[in-house]
């Protein structure tokens, strides 16, 4: 194991015939992080309608102190540990095992597969008003196809296009906000900001869409072999993405409550064009219109290269059939990315809260493993180098990962009975393939091949505790 000490201790790639494909810089990296676990304020009016102004800014301040923040180091100190894509898939089988590595894998993967097949219908839901004919029927089904087809080429041409895109997009997204705020100061009234109903609050749809604004910061593990220089572009990454996310939300609630007298039932998906009306005109709503569907397109190609670097992560680790690690000449997993766009496709006829729901439940059972792992190797190998580490102690670990756990269990017990069934089965699917695809690398009726292997931590904290 004195190959994976060294890599751990340097962070290298472990894969240096990767090398001849472009890596991901810092810019690109920030934006596809924003859009792995935002996008942008298009989907946070919710809370308003379920809580109303102060709870819905105090939730998005508070949440993200509680579960985004301990989510994003986690990842900076596991992802500069084992720069390589699979991510979590990683860190799970190194200290859980390679079976609930394959279950952290599948969990992740379906909830990443169910959250983007949201995309391509909010895209064309904000273009029906203009399209009348892509309401439904056959004129929608084949949109969202050849919406789908083309999003999907673009990650087959590369990652460093999709990152760079994703900068474009962020900038045009986020660029309609700020002018709106500058056009809102005179109207703001601070007072509309402090107002709740406590009696009035509907805290499953309010934990749900805090839920969903706020998750997904350790999607970017999966790609960590494409990055350049991770140890330090990681968590610097990460951490300017906080910050970009965060200010994304607040600054355009602050504009939204604060400008426009409330009125809670109106506050729903896509409301923010409308007070862009009401505040600068038709140009307005307009420009935030086009960024609101853009956005969709940035989140789309984000979540897809996250899904298909990690199952080729996964067939490197001999998770999967060998074919699923293979790279097209732009160094993209090709197989990864048609098996992903087959699942949105499949997954589309699913409700918008059903999706939320859905990919909200397989993701909390992701992250529990995801703790359990960090915790574990803080204790079973403190003395591997981490080229990023959270300045706490063992037990600072553990106390870390306290608040997001019991967030995870409210948000379990919150859910709907058709949203757990539908996410029981898919985990029970799980189960049950780990073994088939065993048996039949057995049986040799698949291929399979290991370029990648896990951290022996013992052995490893052994040979560091000798030098």
């Amino acid at each position: 194991m004195l190959r994976n000490a060294e890599y751990i201790g340097l962070g290298e790639d472990p894969s240096p015939q990767m090398d001849k494909y472009q890596k991901v810089s810092i810019i690109p990296l920030v934006f596809l992080i924003f859009y792995e676990v935002s996008g942008g304020p298009f989907g946070v009016e919710d809370s308003v309608q379920a809580a109303g102004p102060l709870l819905a800014l105090l939730g998005f301040l508070v949440f993200a102190i509680i579960w985004s923040v301990p989510e994003a180091l986690i990842t900076a100190e596991m992802g500069t540990m084992f720069p390589e894509n699979g991510g979590y898939v990683v860190w799970v089988s190194s200290a859980l095992g390679p079976y609930w590595g394959f279950q952290q894998g599948w969990m992740k993967w379906l909830s990443g597969v169910i959250d983007n097949a949201l995309y391509p219908v909010l895209f064309l839901d904000y273009l029906k008003s203009t399209i009348p004919a892509l309401e439904g029927g056959l004129p929608r089904v084949t949109a969202i196809l050849v919406l789908t087809a083309l999003l999907t080429y673009m990650n087959y041409r590369g990652l460093t296009i999709v990152g760079w895109v994703a900068v474009l997009l962020g900038v045009f997204s986020l660029l309609p906000f700020i002018v709106m705020g500058f056009i809102a100061i005179p109207k703001l009234e601070p007072s509309r900001w402090f107002v709740v109903d406590l009696d009035n609050v509907d805290w499953n749809l309010y934990l749900n869409t805090l839920f969903w604004n706020l998750n997904y910061w350790d999607s970017v593990s999966t790609l960590a072999g494409e990055v350049e220089n991770p140890s330090r572009t990681f968590p610097k990454a990460l951490f300017y993405a906080f910050i970009l996310v965060v200010s994304g939300y607040i600054f355009p609630l602050l504009v939204g409550t604060g400008a426009i007298p409330l009125q809670r039932e109106l506050w729903s998906d896509g409301y923010f064009s409308e007070i862009a009306k009401m505040l600068g005109g038709v140009w307005l709503r307009s420009w935030i219109q086009g960024a609101s569907a853009l956005s969709n397109m940035g989140m789309f190609v984000a979540e897809m290269s996250s899904d298909s670097f990690q199952l080729q992560g996964m067939a490197e680790l001999g998770m999967l059939p060998a074919i699923f690690g293979k790279r097209s000449r732009y160094g993209t997993p090709l197989i990864g990315i048609l098996f992903s766009a087959s699942g949105v496709i499949l997954l589309s006829w699913l409700s918008f809260q059903e999706i939320v729901a859905a990919e909200n439940y397989l993701y909390c059972f992701g992250m529990l493993m995801e703790f359990i792992a960090f915790v574990k190797l803080r204790i079973k190998c403190p003395a591997v180098s981490r080229p990023y580490k959270i300045p706490i102690s063992t037990v600072g670990a553990i106390l870390i990962c306290f608040p997001p756990t019991l967030l995870i269990f409210v948000v379990l017990a919150l859910a709907s009975l058709k949203v757990m069934v539908i996410s029981i089965l898919g985990i029970i699917i799980g189960l049950v393939l780990e073994p088939c695809l065993r048996f039949s690398e057995k049986k040799r009726w698949l291929r399979f091949q290991r370029s990648s292997d896990l951290l022996d931590f013992q052995a490893t904290d052994h040979l560091y505790n000798e030098s």
